[in-house]
């Protein structure tokens, strides 16, 4: 392993068009969750200028049946959804306005042959909704056990899209873009190499007194969130670096679910299996495996057996366990490599009921309408609270001490 290094990432706001589909996308299924929780739900949305289009499909009590009839008033409720997406996030603009946005809707219900194969009758148990492979990632550079570098980036904007909503930044728009490059000294992050943000901006934020302001707005935030020191003379800016960003959004640029899944997990600095999370219900093991390889990973380091974890899974289209289960923890384990893949495996089994499509969705309380708060600024390095984000929790820490001690 390399000690001395720069690393990047990038994260998008709420107002990206891409996030803004996710977050559609992600609305559909508390939506559908919201109703039955054993609903089946693909959604993919597609946001451009004042439109906004769904296409998937779906099943769920209270919403539409595997015959295909919709419940009376559910295409209401879905469009109601989508429109208050889109005004919670803040477009009221002339390309982009909930209120004035065309919206249509092509969902439809889901195939039977994919029905026959996830779900659970008589002797065969729920089967996986796809094929594929999905990875977990936790590492000690920062509090929430995630890369520094995507940590910061998110909370950039996250700030960026608070202060605005609460009137101190009036002079924002919805749409922004972070990256965060650190330099890292023995392993260890020390200093911010660069900084670059590109945010919307209202309408002669670009020129003069009020660029300058914008400006040395974004550079405080940024001072207040990194680590006493990161910032140094050294550090090189960008900010709106292509001067004037007025129109954006689904009105400067498409938006389509799923088109950011490295801002969406670990910023680059671990394997992505290529499936999206948001518009997906929890049989799809994309999002499910994803978030208890997360957990997994997460509760190892938390555990002090590594200082950085990686764990893959891979599931068969129909099959419910998985048919591989590694660990990978970069020469940094407390532990045997073997000996914590022996722990995880028995502490799934135990606390979860296995890492089956049913045992992950059931251990971690994935049937729930909990996904709309994942689908902007990373679904994971988030606090548990309540029944959100639950892949978060770290409360298997004695559990793999006590299993890998044996």
């Amino acid at each position: 392993m390399r000690s001395d290094y720069l690393f990047t990432s990038e994260s998008v706001s709420e107002g990206h068009p891409d996030k803004v589909a996710d977050q559609i996308s992600d609305a559909v299924v508390d939506l559908f969750l919201s109703k039955d929780p054993e609903a089946r739900v693909a959604c993919e949305t597609m946001t451009t200028t004042n439109r906004v289009v769904l296409a998937g499909e779906v099943r769920g009590f209270g919403m539409i049946d595997r015959e295909g009839n919709w419940a009376p008033g559910a295409q209401e409720e879905i469009q109601t959804a989508v429109r208050r997406v889109v005004r919670e996030i803040g477009y009221e603009q002339e390309g982009f306005h909930w209120q004035n946005l065309t919206f249509e809707n092509y969902l439809h219900p889901q195939s039977a042959d994919i029905a026959q194969g996830v779900d659970e009758t008589g002797n065969k148990d729920e089967g996986a909704g796809d094929q594929g492979i999905m990875f977990g990632y936790a590492c000690d550079e920062t509090p929430d056990l995630m890369p520094a570098t995507l940590d910061y980036s998110h909370k950039i904007l996250h700030r960026l899209a608070a202060d605005r909503h609460a009137g101190l930044a009036p002079f924002l728009e919805p749409d922004a873009k972070s990256q965060v490059t650190l330099r890292f000294h023995n392993g260890r992050p020390v200093e911010a190499a660069a900084i670059v943000v590109s945010t919307q901006h209202k309408e002669g934020w670009d020129e003069g007194e009020k660029d300058a302001e914008l400006k040395a707005y974004v550079k405080r935030v940024v001072g207040e969130l990194l680590p006493a020191g990161f910032i140094t003379e050294a550090t090189v800016w960008h900010i709106n670096p292509t001067g004037k960003f007025v129109i954006g959004g689904p009105d400067g640029d498409a938006g389509l679910t799923g088109r950011k899944i490295i801002v969406d997990t670990y910023g680059g600095a671990a394997p992505h299996g290529g499936g999206a999370f948001s518009g997906k219900d929890p049989t799809k093991v994309d999002r499910s495996a994803a978030y208890v390889a997360r957990y997994l990973a997460k509760n190892v380091v938390a555990a002090g057996l590594a200082q950085r974890c990686t764990i893959q899974l891979s599931y068969a289209i129909g099959v419910a366990r998985p048919l591989s289960l590694y660990v990978y923890t970069h020469d940094t384990a407390t532990a045997p490599e073997e000996a914590i893949e022996a722990a995880i495996a028995k502490v799934a089994e135990e606390r979860l009921g296995g890492l089956t499509p049913k045992g992950i969705r059931l251990g971690l309380g994935l049937n729930k309408p909990i996904y709309g708060k994942s689908a902007a600024y990373g679904h994971f390095g988030r606090k548990a609270e309540g029944d959100l984000f639950p892949w978060e929790r770290t409360d298997l820490v004695e559990a793999l001490k006590a299993a890998v001690a044996g």
